[in-house]
């Protein structure tokens, strides 16, 4: 699969670079929390990553003012699995350089996304990307065979916490597994055998031989 750049203009529909932003310490707070022996990790909100100087200018810049958590998801990851989407853009910093494998909301046919659809695209370390509400992303996945990735998350203050109590009214409503978080499922991944909506055709993408 090719890699591009999100300094390359095919990653212009999907997202960009933000700018100004001091991230240095942001980064070494993330290089302090151990990788997990294998899979991936995610918290909403940390608190040693809250507490670097940077994330008040995401609060005030990058998101107007609104409330908004710092988390981080970190690991090992290779695979597609899931696509989901927010009602807001999400931005990452990664420790180290980091891949996204992204698609558009547009793409989505009937509940369902071709997986031929998806692009890929590495992220310098340190640099914050942009990643709109309207691009569908899931967990990052590492830029070299067994480096692992720690992946900074900004979101408004509740994404991805408990899922809210309501009523389906119609099919977008049952993509919904969290907080401000509808979800695409592989067939093939624990997400769709824990009861996601299976929202992905084709292969499930590994990118491993790529690296």
């Amino acid at each position: 699969m090719k890699i591009y750049s999100v300094t390359d203009p095919e990653f212009k529909p999907y997202g960009k670079i933000l700018e100004g932003y001091d991230t240095a310490e942001l980064c070494a707070a993330m290089e302090a929390i151990p990788l997990p022996a294998e899979g991936t990790a995610y918290e909403p909100g940390i608190d040693s990553l809250e507490a670097c100087k940077v994330f008040a200018d995401f609060r005030d810049r990058a998101y107007g003012g609104m409330p908004i958590q710092l988390g981080m998801c970190w690991g090992h990851n290779t695979k597609l699995n899931c696509l989901e989407y927010h009602r807001d853009s999400e931005v990452n910093i990664g420790w180290k350089d980091f891949v996204l494998l992204l698609a558009k909301q547009d793409e989505i046919t009937d509940g369902v996304l071709d997986t031929a659809a998806v692009k890929a695209f590495r992220v310098p370390a340190g640099v914050p990307v942009e990643v709109y509400a309207t691009t569908l992303h899931y967990a990052p996945c590492q830029s070299c065979p067994d480096c692992g990735f720690r992946v900074a998350v900004v979101l408004p203050k509740g994404t991805n916490t408990a899922k809210p109590d309501y009523t389906p009214a119609c099919d977008e409503d049952g993509w919904m597994t969290a907080r401000n978080k509808w979800l695409l499922a592989h067939p093939e991944s624990g997400e769709a055998k824990n009861g996601a909506h299976i929202g992905l055709s084709g292969i499930n993408i590994d990118i491993k031989e790529d690296l």
